[in-house]
């Protein structure tokens, strides 16, 4: 396979949330290729253990691997962040704003809750495109600016309200700066909006310890994004085994007609539509 000109043996990547799932797999995989990789996460022993996975993969060993504790949430730890790997590898051409949570939310719940989750989720990867962007893009190599995003964030389904602006914030965001980006002289920096289906992680476990069927394992995941990324795509709508390509289209075509349509919000859960709605995927 051809990668992205930024994914080249020597480059830097620097994941936030790469101590495990989505974030771990890309670690490893951008070990794998030569690269020196930098991965934050809430210090302790998840983070350890990390650090010695990657270690073992990558052809440098140790040496190609930088484990720097950060909370995204605080913008003192995201300069820190930024710091440690000029430090320790002197450019960063991938970053990853990969960090998340998801606790759960309701509408009229705590504000302290939907505060802590936007900080992570919305302003941990506001600060650090921010932060990491005008380094990048001063370099003039060919850099990669990857958001993890959710489909929760553009279809919006009922049941976690907190989490889906979060996510909403990431897609207008990131479709701003790439907007940014192309639109600077000479910049060889884009931004690219990753969007997981149903991946088998801490985050998705719910208790759970053997993967469902419909899930998606994160390698899988990280493949496509890959496969994603080499073809120039700025969407990266990962499928899963449960839900095609097709599905997701029509789920997210749904949704805009909701406005376009007149109808009322969420009308895919409303009793008036829900029926509308599932006769216009019956040929799936």
């Amino acid at each position: 396979m051809t990668h992205h000109a930024a994914f080249k043996a020597g480059n830097v990547a620097v994941i936030t949330g790469g101590a495990s799932g989505i974030g771990l797999a890309a670690a490893k995989k951008f070990a794998s290729l030569g690269m020196k990789v930098v991965i934050a996460d809430l210090g302790g022993e998840r983070l350890d253990a990390a650090f010695t996975a990657i270690a073992a993969l990558s052809t440098l060993g140790e040496e190609g691997v930088c484990a720097v504790p950060t909370d995204v949430s605080i913008v003192d730890d995201l300069r820190a962040l930024e710091a440690a790997a000029l430090a320790a590898f002197g450019s960063v051409e991938i970053l990853m704003n990969n960090a998340g949570i998801q606790p759960g939310s309701s509408i009229l719940g705590a504000t302290s809750d939907w505060r802590r989750l936007m900080d992570v989720n919305l302003w941990g990867i506001i600060e650090g495109s921010r932060l990491f962007a005008p380094g990048m893009i001063k370099a003039g190599k060919p850099a990669l600016i990857i958001n993890t995003g959710s489909k929760q964030g553009i279809t919006t389904p009922p049941g976690d309200p907190a989490y889906n602006v979060s996510k909403a914030g990431v897609k207008a965001f990131t479709e701003a700066l790439q907007h940014e980006l192309r639109n600077i002289d000479g910049c060889k920096v884009s931004a690219h909006l990753l969007i997981p289906g149903f991946v088998f992680t801490s985050l998705t476990a719910n208790g759970r310890t053997e993967k469902p069927v419909a899930a998606w394992t994160p390698d899988e995941t990280v493949d496509f994004m890959m496969a994603s990324l080499n073809a120039g795509d700025f969407y990266i709508l990962c499928p899963d085994n449960d839900v095609s390509r097709a599905l997701d289209e029509r789920r997210i075509a749904w949704a805009a007609g909701d406005i376009i349509e007149n109808r009322p919000p969420l009308s895919r859960w409303h009793p008036d539509f829900g029926d509308a709605f599932k006769a216009s995927i019956a040929d799936l």
